[in-house]
């Protein structure tokens, strides 16, 4: 007997009862009697239990362990049939579980099934005592194993301090402990005379008024007006002439009036409908007094009050700080000069790099040259069809023209420069034998480099319209855009060697505009919902611009080459800062109508946009050098005189490259110049 309770106290040790997880313990605890608040039964009880564990521990290493599996897991046998091995060397096969329909039975038929645990190092089932569950029932609430342990028990001081010899500190008292303190009573005379000199004064008890206003409201009053959050109720209307139990004659509506009330609506009609009587006796009760009091009181803590504080701020005090135009000057300010001799709207013009000529292109079918300083018209050229485009070459010592016309691209000799120049210009526009684009791509069916004997010019002649023509800064290339083109919508042809390549990049959207990069070999195309920006070297895409504009119709890049702006058929301006962001930095609602074009000036801090609202606003743009300061955007002047034709007002703007001046082209068949 002895040896069984040896075992089952081993195995209670090895089987720790919170991993079973056994929730119905203590449930089952608690049925069967045994109930924790019994302190006294708990006491007479643990001198056996603690006899019984000192006999578990005196005998522990009598009983040896069944199975020697070691320090293996047990989750190498979960396959196997056997768990371990005996002194013998034999497997010891493991027992037969019941499956969970036996399991319950017997736990139904048993009343102590709920006190038996599973073994899975012995693989076997411990049943526990009444004492053991004692034990795991205390340790679960957080108390002590054993009943007669006081965690609070009272300190005992094992040194005694009476009759010490030696005492902390064996110098004399001080002379100061039982002499009066001069130094308080000096700081005591000096606060009787600050009381009588009244110098300290004390809090007066708060005196009640012994009147007050009997019907008045108390939200006036002192103690409610200085705490913030108090806010006073709204007051109730107060009665008129019209609820006097005997008002006025004029005061008292007809009959007609009565009825016409009744063909009113219900928001419209009047409340309150005066009535006379003779006496207080005959008033009647009033049928509406609950519903008044109940909205009365709905309004007194549904009603939301909040306590509105007005700011005096001068409006001029938020404007952002610009610095004043007159710093800013020169820009274009007054129109200077007016080139006339279109018949037609003029929808395009160009600078020649030296500033000297400006060219323009027409719908009438014609492309002059104009000299900026006089106005006079130098050359003509009667192209037949209306004109799209034109641009300057930029090199001064290649003074071309390239104007689009229909599906077509001519490339002009202007007749500036000396002899050798004009004679290498000739050279350069005269083709031998038509020729088609790269040897690469097939496209002799979409493109064909021609000669005109016409216009003594290069005829590039596409396959769809073309809208705009760009020149590259070093003047051999230029790039030509047809939204309709699909695949092929940009090309870039190369004028020495009469090649044509079109672009390698899958477009996205319908293209709308192109522009070379001033200074890296940086291509930008705009669609008409963002502007992607292409490395041509290593042909990949940089940056893509989100515009969030509705429709792109123009785009300008700074001189410097980090900064872009862009124009919508909304009026509204986008400037692009790419070392900054690939969404817009600012964004400007400027024109009311559709901007046509917008340009950057060569030197000076400017730029422009024009819209078919017949003006042209000029802005400064400065952009520094230092990154960490963004640009500074400032409205400098609106530039007004062409006159609406067609509703289409200025179609192209572009700067002077060396003074602040601006040009203007019109659908009025005008063309301003603007100087500072």
């Amino acid at each position: 007997m002895r040896t069984t309770n040896h075992q089952e106290s081993r195995k209670l040790e090895k089987v720790n009862p919170l991993e079973t997880g056994d929730t119905d313990l203590v449930e089952r605890d608690n049925d069967d009697g045994l109930d924790d608040n019994h302190d006294q039964d708990e006491r007479s009880e643990s001198p056996q239990l603690h006899q019984a564990v000192d006999e578990s521990d005196s005998s522990e290493d009598e009983v040896g362990p069944r199975n020697t599996i070691g320090d293996v897991p047990l989750e190498w046998y979960e396959d196997e049939k056997h768990i371990g091995y005996d002194i013998a060397g034999k497997k010891i096969r493991k027992k037969e579980r019941q499956d969970k329909l036996d399991s319950f039975l017997a736990s139904a038929d048993d009343s102590k099934n709920w006190r038996k645990i599973y073994d899975e190092y012995n693989d076997e089932e411990v049943e526990l005592t009444k004492e053991e569950t004692k034990l795991i029932r205390r340790m679960l609430k957080g108390k002590a194993p054993h009943a007669e342990f006081d965690p609070y028990a009272p300190y005992v001081d094992w040194f005694k301090w009476d009759d010490a010899k030696h005492p902390l500190s064996n110098a004399p008292e001080p002379k100061r402990r039982f002499i009066p303190s001069k130094w308080e009573s000096k700081k005591v005379v000096e606060y009787v005379r600050a009381i009588r000199k009244g110098l300290i004064k004390f809090d007066q008890p708060k005196e009640e008024p012994r009147f007050y206003l009997l019907w008045g409201d108390d939200s006036s009053s002192a103690d409610r007006t200085k705490h913030l959050a108090y806010i006073p109720p709204p007051k109730p209307k107060l009665p008129g002439h019209e609820e006097s139990y005997n008002p006025s004659l004029e005061y008292i509506p007809t009959q007609e009036e009565i009825n016409s009330y009744q063909l009113m609506y219900e928001e419209d009609r009047p409340k309150f409908i005066p009535r006379r009587f003779t006496s207080f006796r005959s008033i009647p009760a009033y049928e509406n007094a609950i519903k008044d009091s109940f909205e009365r009181c709905l309004d007194l803590y549904l009603c939301p009050r909040v306590r509105k504080r007005r700011i005096n701020i001068d409006p001029e005090s938020l404007k952002p700080k610009l610095p004043s135009r007159k710093d800013l000057r020169p820009y274009p300010v007054t129109s200077y000069l007016e080139y006339r001799g279109h018949e037609a709207a003029v929808l395009s013009i160009s600078v020649e790099p030296s500033g000297q000529w400006i060219a323009s292109g027409s719908t009438d079918g014609t492309v002059r040259i104009w000299e900026v300083e006089t106005g006079r018209c130098l050359r003509v050229w009667e192209i037949g069809e209306a004109v799209q485009h034109v641009a300057w070459n930029p090199l001064p010592e290649l003074p071309v023209l390239a104007v689009s016309v229909g599906a077509d691209v001519l490339i002009l000799n202007t007749g500036f420069g000396n002899e050798e120049e004009q004679k290498k210009i000739k050279a350069l526009l005269h083709i031998g034998t038509p020729t088609s684009s790269d040897d690469s791509d097939d496209m002799s069916s979409f493109l064909s480099w021609l000669e005109d004997d016409k216009h003594d010019c290069i005829r590039l002649r596409h396959y769809r319209t073309v809208s705009s023509v760009e020149w590259h800064r070093k003047g051999d290339y230029l790039s030509t855009v047809m939204p309709a083109g699909e695949s092929k919508a940009i090309l870039i042809h190369q004028l020495s060697k009469k090649l044509t390549q079109r672009l390698p990049f899958k477009l996205h959207g319908l293209p709308v505009s192109s522009v070379f990069h001033p200074t890296r070999s940086i291509f930008f195309v705009a669609t008409k919902k963002n502007v992607r920006v292409y490395d041509l070297l290593k042909q990949k895409l940089i940056k893509k611009l989100e515009t969030q504009l509705r429709e792109v119709s123009s785009i300008a890049v700074h001189p410097a080459g980090d900064n872009v702006i862009v124009g919508s058929k909304e009026g509204k301006l986008c400037w692009f800062d790419m070392d900054l962001s690939s969404k817009p930095y600012k964004t400007l609602k400027c024109h009311p109508k559709d901007i046509t074009n917008v340009a950057f000036h060569r030197s000076y801090p400017l730029f422009a946009s024009c819209s078919d609202d017949c003006t042209a606003y000029v802005f400064h743009g400065m952009v520094y050098a230092d990154l960490n300061q963004n640009p500074l955007i400032v409205p400098l002047e609106i530039l007004r005189g062409h006159t609406s034709s067609d509703g289409r007002g200025v179609m192209d703007c572009k700067f002077h490259p060396r003074q602040p001046w601006l040009f203007t082209a019109g659908a009025d068949s005008s063309i301003k110049l603007y100087c500072h």
